[in-house]
């Protein structure tokens, strides 16, 4: 069992998933790093220097001046705001594997559109050789 789990481990496609999930990771990091640290602080300045991080509706009852002082105490909290940030997070990554896939097809395309290779000429010999079989064929 163990050799036939070694063998199905090491197969071409399981290792190239193994190393796509590790890069989609990274590259999630990457993205969320940028909506947070790049594209939310310019937006929220535009509109009245709104943190979207900090959004949040108190469903307690209670007031809170901020997220984090209603989390502490144990409010239950929409939070909005992170929320919209995740869906920013997941509009960027869809556009990048859409613009990537699309580049793939296309250069798949063009690679069936392109000819097949024409054969290579025959050797000096094989012309030679079919001139003397096209000789002896011939009527006398």
């Amino acid at each position: 069992m163990l050799e036939e789990f070694k063998k199905f481990a090491m197969r071409g496609n399981v290792v190239d998933m193994a190393v796509g999930i590790i890069i989609g990771g990274a590259f999630g990091k990457i993205v969320s790093s940028f909506v947070n640290d790049v594209i939310m602080p310019p937006i929220g300045m535009l509109m009245g220097n709104v943190d979207f991080g900090s959004l949040f509706i108190n469903l307690s009852g209670t007031d809170y001046p901020s997220l984090a002082a209603a989390e502490e105490a144990g409010a239950a909290v929409i939070r909005y705001g992170t929320f919209i940030n995740t869906l920013l997070d997941f509009i960027i990554v869809a556009f990048a594997i859409f613009i990537a896939i699309k580049a793939m097809n296309k250069l798949q395309k063009q690679e069936e559109e392109a000819p097949p290779p024409k054969p290579p000429e025959p050797s000096a010999e094989e012309k030679l050789l079919t001139e003397i079989r096209d000789a002896l064929k011939a009527p006398r």
